[in-house]
C-alpha cells in the first residue's frame, strides 16, 4: 500500500476548505486551521485551490488530498473536473488529488476513462481518489484504477438529494465496501466524532471531516437552531 495511505488508514483528515464567499476565505486561514487539525490528531488534510495548499505545507507536514473547485457550463461537475486543475494542482505537489467520478456529463463531453487515462500519462506519481455519489460511481471507479473511493458526494448529486451517510447506520458506506477492493473513505456529512468512529469500525480505510470541524458559521448555525427550537418548545 502507497505510504501516503498507509499514513491516514484509521485516521482522521481535516478538509479545510472556505470558498470566496465565506468567512475564513484565506489561504492564511487555511494554514492555521490546517495546523490546528494537526495539533488535534488529523493525519491529513483535504484543501480547495494552489495557492491554499502552498500556505498549508508551510505550516504542516502532513499528506494533502488536493482538489480545485471550478464551474462548468453545461456540467454539474465541479470537483477537479478537468485535466486544466490536474496541471494546476501539480504545481503545489498533493500527494493525492481527488476527482468527481460521478457518472455525470463532464465539461466539454470528456469521459472519466479518458481523464484518468491522461493523468496516470502525466503524472505517474500522484494517486487519486474518486469522489462518489452511488454504487455504480464506486464500481466504475474501481475498474478506472483509482487508489481510494470517497463516499464525498453522497447527498450532494441530484439523485442522492436528501441522503445522509449516517442513515440506517452508514448502509451507503457498507455498500460501497461490498463493491470494491480499494480503500474506501468516508467522507460527506461526517459531522459528530461517533459517526467517524463508526465509520472507521464498518471498515472504512480513514474518515474526512469538514464542516463540523472548519467551518464555524455551520457549527453556530447547528447550535443556533437546537437553541431556537428549544424556545420553541416552550411556548
Amino acid at each position: 500500500m502507497n505510504m501516503m495511505l498507509e499514513q491516514i488508514k484509521g485516521k482522521l483528515v481535516v478538509s479545510c476548505q472556505a470558498l470566496a464567499n465565506e468567512p475564513l476565505h484565506s489561504p492564511f486561514i487555511m494554514s492555521r486551521m490546517a495546523l490546528a487539525a494537526q495539533q488535534g490528531g488529523a493525519a491529513g488534510i483535504r484543501a480547495n485551490s494552489v495557492v491554499d495548499i502552498e500556505a498549508i505545507k508551510t505550516q504542516v507536514d502532513l499528506p494533502i488530498i488536493g482538489i480545485i473547485k471550478r464551474d462548468y457550463a453545461g456540467s454539474e461537475v465541479f470537483i477537479t473536473a478537468t485535466l486544466r486543475e490536474v496541471d494546476e494542482l501539480m504545481t503545489a505537489s498533493p500527494e493525492m488529488i481527488a476527482l468527481d467520478a460521478t457518472q455525470r456529463p463532464r465539461p466539454a463531453g470528456e469521459t472519466l476513462a479518458a481523464l484518468v487515462t491522461q493523468i496516470r500519462e502525466r503524472y505517474p506519481q500522484v494517486l487519486l481518489m474518486a469522489d462518489i455519489a452511488s454504487v455504480e460511481d464506486a464500481v466504475v471507479a474501481a475498474e478506472l484504477g483509482f487508489d481510494c473511493i470517497g463516499t464525498t458526494l453522497y447527498g450532494y448529486t441530484a439523485a442522492s438529494a436528501g441522503h445522509k451517510l449516517a442513515e440506517n447506520d452508514c448502509a451507503f458506506l457498507r455498500a460501497v465496501l461490498n463493491a470494491v477492493t480499494q480503500p474506501v473513505i468516508a467522507e460527506g456529512n461526517v459531522d459528530t466524532p461517533e459517526l467517524a468512529a463508526r465509520c472507521l469500525e464498518l471498515g472504512a480505510h480513514a474518515v474526512v471531516v469538514g464542516g463540523a470541524i472548519t467551518r464555524p458559521q455551520q457549527i453556530a448555525a447547528r447550535f443556533a437552531a437546537a437553541i431556537a427550537q428549544q424556545g420553541a418548545n416552550r411556548t
